[in-house]
């Protein structure tokens, strides 16, 4: 069985054994076993004398927390017992009843409980298609050394905004709120800029699949080398998904290059093909699982 503080292997109940000598009346440090007498409240001790319980004040004093005095001196080969039961705090709790929060992380078996929070999707340019109006090259596998890996990549235009398309269903858990993410990708020019797009539409069932997507939100990135070196882009700023996003929406996202990077001069001024690997998809959930 768990237990949430100290467990009874640990301590609930400690108990202290002394054979007296004649005369004697403080009973302090290592007792017949080694073990130095300590306690903290002294509601919580009681004191017997050669099995009988004795009273607190009347026949014995207990005020430091590591010594028991009695009132009359024992006779030798008295045995005097303290039985310490210990106070513990359970450092976070939970009403069972109308639940809470733990200030830090919990764990069970010695590994950690999944919680509800932030959490990532990958989607590889695979899952993804290009859009029939405006849409990128189709995907392309792109050979480097052999036995190497290859890239499987979509290939953006410089010369006009091009788009894929691909669909997911958030898990139920998922706050039906707005995500982020990163985009994943190679070049091929060396020190230039390149603009990623990403919009959203949530449908439900019996929904028109007709409509139009949420506001772009773009991220920029710089290429750092040329052809066959991998980029990761930060990480965008809040994507708001139109359509009112509920429990059970398949949403569909477009992804684009934009080539005037929103109007801003050098946000995307790399000469050639931008090569999209995936993205991964930030987003909350406000339970612990799908159930």
């Amino acid at each position: 069985m768990a237990y949430i503080g100290t467990s009874p292997s640990n301590g609930i109940r400690r108990k202290y054994k002394y054979t007296a000598t004649a005369g004697q009346t403080s009973f302090t440090g290592n007792d017949d076993n080694g073990i130095a007498v300590s306690y903290v409240d002294t509601e919580y001790l009681d004191v017997f004398q050669n099995g009988v319980k004795l009273v607190a004040v009347l026949d014995y004093a207990s005020t430091t927390g590591t010594s028991v005095v009695l009132v009359q001196a024992a006779s030798a080969d008295d045995i005097i017992e303290l039985v310490v039961f210990d106070v513990f705090g359970v450092a976070d709790s939970v009403s069972q009843s109308a639940g809470g929060n733990f200030a830090n992380d919990i764990s069970s078996g010695g590994l950690p409980v999944k919680v509800a929070g932030r959490e990532s999707m990958w989607i590889p340019s695979s899952a993804m298609k290009p859009t029939a109006a405006s849409g990128c090259a189709l995907h392309t596998s792109v050979v480097t050394s052999a036995n190497q890996p290859d890239m499987i990549v979509l290939d953006f235009d410089k010369d006009a905004d091009e788009f894929a398309q691909f669909q997911i269903a958030f898990p139920k858990s998922w706050d039906e709120g707005t995500i982020t993410y990163q985009v994943y990708w190679s070049g091929i020019s060396a020190t230039t800029n390149v603009s990623w797009t990403l919009q959203g539409v949530a449908i439900s069932s019996g929904g028109s699949i007709d409509v139009a997507y949420g506001a772009a939100i773009a991220v920029v990135d710089a290429t750092t080398a040329a052809v066959e070196i991998a980029h990761v882009t930060a990480e965008s700023s809040a994507v708001t998904i139109a359509g009112t996003p509920a429990e059970g929406d398949i949403c569909y996202f477009r992804i684009g290059r934009d080539i005037d990077g929103g109007g801003t001069a050098g946000n995307d001024n790399m000469a050639g093909d931008a090569r999209l690997h995936g993205i991964k998809l930030f987003f909350n959930t406000n339970a612990k699982n799908d159930s």
